[in-house]
């Protein structure tokens, strides 16, 4: 993980993300990528004869708060002795980190935020990111303790596309592990075993145990949550929305119960 990009925004959370990077980057000797995102399609209004106008003020105190923000993180970076660039866009933050991340190897965002928050929150796009890009998305949550690298590391299995495409993916990260944990649920029937995961690592040099978990009438990001918690893992690889982005919404599914309920960084790829 030799380049991480790294979303700047002045939200409650940014503090989380900086030290996630921060971590990869120590961990692995890497580069952060600061990309800062004025949401300017936020601040322009459209009139009922056609024309656009942009709200003066607002835009004024945006760029004023990520001028401090810049000036904040900066001085953490430099304090810390990393490697770092900053680059500046005007547009759609999805858009932009999604252009920006061609040549990134890890994604640093925010996990969605439930219920009540004091200030700004963080932008809830780390799903839909995952989704469209080709380098994993790091989702860092609320309460962020550190990112352990030479901890233990737990992969999520079920057989899908996107779990493989998940491993692959993490596959320097998984090298840095202490420990690697292929994890799946017992009443998840597939036909393409953890088993087979297992070998895949191996032929890359990495020694992964294999762990059966009984779901016992619960969701799958319950039973999930609570074999990272019983392994000690310092994040989990999993892969984002095997099913549709419909279909979890309306039903619910685990990329979605977990990217809002995890209480550790997930590595996420589609």
């Amino acid at each position: 993980m030799k380049s991480i990009l790294l979303l700047i925004r002045p939200d409650n959370h940014q503090e989380e993300r900086l030290q996630c990077a921060l971590d990869l980057a120590r961990a692995f000797d890497g580069h952060i990528s600061c990309v800062q995102v004025t949401p300017f399609d936020h601040f322009i209004g459209g009139d009922p004869f056609g024309g656009m106008h942009g709200c003066a003020e607002l835009m004024a105190k945006l760029r004023t708060e990520e001028k401090v923000e810049r000036e904040r993180v900066e001085a953490h970076l430099a304090r810390e002795g990393a490697s770092w660039d900053w680059l500046h866009f005007d547009g759609n933050a999805v858009q932009t980190v999604l252009s920006q991340s061609r040549l990134a190897d890890v994604i640093v965002l925010s996990q969605a935020i439930r219920g009540k928050t004091e200030g700004i929150r963080p932008l809830p796009i780390a799903a839909e990111v995952a989704i469209h890009a080709r380098a994993p998305v790091m989702a860092v949550p609320a309460i962020f303790k550190g990112l352990d690298a030479s901890g233990t590391a737990m992969v999520a299995w079920n057989g899908s596309f996107e779990a493989a495409q998940a491993l692959r993916l993490a596959l320097p990260m998984l090298r840095g592990a202490g420990k690697v944990c292929l994890v799946e649920v017992t009443d998840d029937m597939h036909d393409f075993p953890a088993t087979e995961a297992a070998s895949y690592l191996s032929r890359h040099g990495i020694a992964a145990e294999l762990h059966q978990w009984r779901r016992e009438g619960r969701s799958t990001a319950d039973v999930l949550l609570d074999a990272a918690a019983q392994l000690r893992a310092g994040y989990v690889v999993m892969g984002a929305y095997g099913h549709s982005r419909v279909r979890e919404t309306v039903v619910g599914g685990v990329t979605r119960d977990l990217i809002s309920g995890s209480a550790i960084p997930l590595l996420l790829a589609h």
